[in-house]
């Protein structure tokens, strides 16, 4: 018999008093592609940094074809054909693809013979494996999904045939997610082992041939994907039964709450973002707004928080237009207007600080903080401990650096910050972007209260899905423009007809009410 391509044996990780890794097993064959499931901070990412060598194991053995190895950096992990594909890339923008793939491994002293030899190679894997990709781009004019296609031409092109991915698709739109499952097929067909690390229990139906399930720091299950369910995985990663649709009543919509009237929005370069975008959203209702990434959704949420200047057009809040001395973000949450940006880490965070404190950003004035300039430790602490209490954030650790917490915890340090401010309205990019499925359950849960206590709430998602599950109003974006909008029936994220229109607006095709006033 073939030995596993990886074996893990007993392996342990601690990091002070939290134990990330708890006497994990885990066999992963040859040529195969292997799941791993499991919620936010379930020790899947720490585990796989272990394999990689960013971490060392407190205990335990690795075995890599059969053989034991010590694993002791990175270097040691690409040296026995292991490679990984981190959730956030490890790329420099401002380098060419070439020099990229290059760093590392220059293959001697003389650049120009190595940048030949990597040229001939990346020529192969485009030949072999569907991996074409510029070598002289810049990395940083590349979309997501052809930045990633660099990291795996890096690891491969360092001999690896074992490939980890840690939540590959969280940055991906659907159309570049279901392109990446494709080369995974054919590097599987290759002879290359796959390691996926996904949330996305759809994502693991679809391409994986065996899953393992991690909760609290060990595996508790390992199956073949045919013999499993979605709804039996979830009940393993949380040790309960999971809604995976949020159980809503039908929304009783109030009186506007939020107006766009012909928003435009043009950038440094006088080009166009925002086209004439006109909707309105009403208490106690939630607007999910669809579409392909990079067609106006972020740049009209950045609008109506006062991030971006308007070109055009005008908002109102509660029938009345916003002043220019008003569309500053602070002067918007004196309206009751709260944020929850897109990207954690650039906007919503500060990872260097401890969780207490990036919980206070932006209404560390406020008098229950402390007195003119000064903060009350305790005082921040304690609103910390209810927060992570109130919203489920692991570790309990009020003090811990917001960079230590998984990406689905640093999630719900954002939402207890902006949710707990009493908003009337709330702006909601990527809710629940690189989140587990309780999470998941959690935060659309929280939205949906918020919804029924007369808020406002506008929620921005690439996922399809989210939007239905969530949406009394669908409005769907492309080229900057509202292409059309639906109030769709329970269910519909289940209706083929209604998926298809949907995805119709989305590539262009207006449905004949995208400038209809709201029903």
């Amino acid at each position: 018999m073939t030995a596993p391509a990886l074996d893990l044996v007993g392996i342990a990780k601690s990091f002070g008093p939290v134990q990330a890794n708890r006497d994990v097993d885990l066999s992963v064959a040859a040529g195969t592609i292997h799941g791993i499931v499991g919620e936010n901070g379930a020790g899947k990412s720490t585990l796989m940094s272990i394999v990689y060598g960013f971490y060392e194991a407190d205990a335990g053995e690795i075995r890599v074809k059969g053989r034991p190895v010590r694993i002791a950096s990175s270097r040691d992990s690409i040296r026995h054909g292991i490679g990984m594909v981190h959730q956030h890339f490890m790329l420099v923008d401002t380098l060419s693809v070439l020099d990229n793939v290059m760093l590392g491994a220059e293959g001697g002293p003389l650049l120009r013979r190595g940048a030949a030899g990597i040229r001939a190679r990346m020529a192969g894997l485009a030949r072999d494996y569907g991996l074409a990709v510029d070598p002289d781009a810049r990395v940083g004019d590349l979309g997501v999904g052809l930045q990633q296609r660099v990291e795996i031409v890096k690891a491969l092109l360092r001999g690896a045939d074992v490939l980890i991915l840690d939540e590959p698709t969280a940055v991906l739109t659907p159309a570049e997610a279901d392109g990446l499952f494709d080369m995974l097929r054919t590097l599987r067909r290759q002879g290359v082992t796959v390691v996926l690390i996904t949330h996305k229990l759809r994502e693991i139906m679809a391409v994986t041939d065996r899953v393992s399930v991690m909760r609290r720091g060990t595996i508790v299950e390992t199956v073949d994907t045919a013999a499993t369910t979605p709804a039996r995985l979830a009940d393993a990663m949380v040790g309960r039964r999971v809604a995976l649709t949020v159980a809503r009543s039908p929304a009783r919509p109030g009186p506007p709450r939020l107006e766009a009237r012909n928003v435009t929005a043009i950038d440094a370069h006088g080009v166009k973002l925002l086209d004439d975008v006109s909707f309105t959203l009403h208490a106690g209702e939630i607007a999910g707004l669809a579409g392909v990434a990079g067609n106006g959704q972020s740049e009209l949420l950045e609008v109506l928080a006062g991030l971006r200047p308007l070109a055009g057009g005008e908002i109102l809040i509660d029938g009345r237009p916003v002043a220019p001395a008003d569309r500053a973000p602070r002067a918007l949450g004196r309206l009751g207007l709260v944020h929850i940006p897109e990207d954690r880490h650039r906007m919503g965070l500060v990872t260097a600080f401890e969780a207490a404190e990036s919980a206070i950003l932006g209404i560390h004035r406020e008098p229950r903080f402390g007195r003119g300039p000064f903060l009350s430790r305790r005082a921040v602490l304690g609103d910390m401990a209810r927060k992570m209490a109130d919203y489920d954030v692991r570790p309990a650790a009020p003090r811990l650096k917001t960079a230590n917490f998984s990406g689905g915890n640093q999630q719900k340090i954002v939402l207890a910050r902006e949710m707990e401010r009493e908003p009337r309205i709330v702006l909601c990019g990527q809710p629940t972007r690189g989140v587990d499925i309780g999470a998941i359950e959690f935060i659309h849960r929280r939205l949906v209260a918020l919804r029924d206590r007369g808020v406002a709430i506008l929620v921005v998602s690439v996922e399809l899905d989210e939007v239905l599950a969530l949406g009394d109003l669908i409005l769907v974006m492309c080229g900057g423009r509202i292409t059309g909008r639906r109030r769709p029936p329970p269910g519909a994220a289940d209706d083929p007809a209604i998926v298809s229109a949907l995805g119709l607006m989305m590539a262009g095709v207006e449905d004949g009410t995208a400038g209809a006033a709201e029903p």
